[in-house]
């Protein structure tokens, strides 16, 4: 059988007593180590666990999944995850290839980002289609994914952003030594993208299209009726400096923050280490989501804070 254990977003204690029972028993043990982290390393989870963990990169689960899966028909294999299991979609592949060698599994779930994000006040039900954002380059730096943003704000519903890890990466000019030389992989020091870059990177965004001549926003169209008929009303929904945006930093551990104020100033609020989420608010906002974001403001007065007095 193949586990895939979900284990929480804060520290070893996380999991869940079923997922640990099936840890304890489990021939080998893999713990997901690329697509997000705890608080405490590898060590405190062996020691919590009372299991030896074998750290599973993104090469291992992507490239080389065979050997996760080596004797899974005939002995029980854990596979962590911090979060929930399916919070990448990399973990379906591997069930699917679980499935075509006839491995049977079981998904043991835990707390994510997905639903722990609710912890800012904001009604989980009101976010739209999550994205994430990933670490510019000098020659590649996406926008695509703000249309999605705009789509969100446009139709009412807050944004999830998911902020870029980068973690045993090598960078260009040693993976072409490594192609052409077949020498030792050097891998870069790990980067967790902070909200105040991911900020940083939307306001050059919004910049641009206002340099393009686009709207940092969707036009969008309410139809009312009238004694005349029905008439068409216009309401732009932009992303501007002033949008109310949520900080969050090490959702589900002791020393979590939260921060609420506009784009501009999560440039630079101060929500220490990692890992960081965004949240771009859809503007309209019901009252319990207003009174619970006050207790993080950082807001002064702007255009979009004057709805929300008190923050």
């Amino acid at each position: 059988m193949l586990y895939l254990i979900g284990l929480g977003l804060g520290d070893a204690k996380d999991i869940t007593v079923k997922g640990l029972e099936v840890v304890k028993r489990c021939s080998r043990v893999y713990l997901e180590a690329y697509t997000s982290i705890l608080t405490v390393g590898k060590e405190a989870l062996e020691e919590f666990y009372g299991r030896k963990l074998i750290v599973a990169d993104r090469e291992e689960v992507e490239q080389k999944a065979d050997n996760i899966l080596e004797d899974a028909d005939l002995s029980d294999v854990a596979f962590l995850v911090v979060g929930d299991p399916f919070g990448a979609t990399t973990h379906s592949d591997l069930v699917l290839r679980a499935a075509k060698r006839g491995i049977p599994y079981r998904v043991i779930h835990n707390a994510s980002i997905m639903n722990a994000v609710g912890c800012c006040g904001l009604q989980l039900y009101k976010f739209g289609e999550t994205v994430s954002v990933v670490f510019w380059t000098d020659t590649w730096r996406p926008e695509s994914f703000f249309d999605k943003v705009k789509k969100n704000r446009q139709n009412g519903m807050h944004t999830l952003c998911l902020l870029d890890i980068k973690v045993k990466e090598q960078s260009l000019e040693n993976l072409i030594n490594f192609i052409l030389n077949r020498g030792r992989k050097i891998y870069e020091p790990p980067q967790y993208m902070s909200v105040n870059q991911a900020a940083q990177q939307l306001l050059e965004i919004v910049q641009n299209q206002r340099i393009r001549g686009e709207e940092p926003g969707q036009l969008f169209h309410l139809n009312s009726k009238t004694s005349e008929g029905s008439a068409l009303q216009l309401q732009h929904q932009t992303i501007t400096e002033e949008t109310l945006c949520v900080g969050l930093a090490r959702v589900g551990a002791e020393d979590q923050k939260i921060a609420a104020g506009t784009l501009q100033q999560m440039c630079t609020v101060d929500l220490g280490g990692p890992l960081h989420s965004l949240i771009i608010t859809g503007g309209s906002m019901h009252p319990l989501e207003i009174e619970m974001l006050s207790l993080f403001s950082v807001l002064e007065d702007t255009s979009e804070s004057q709805s929300i007095d008190g923050l």
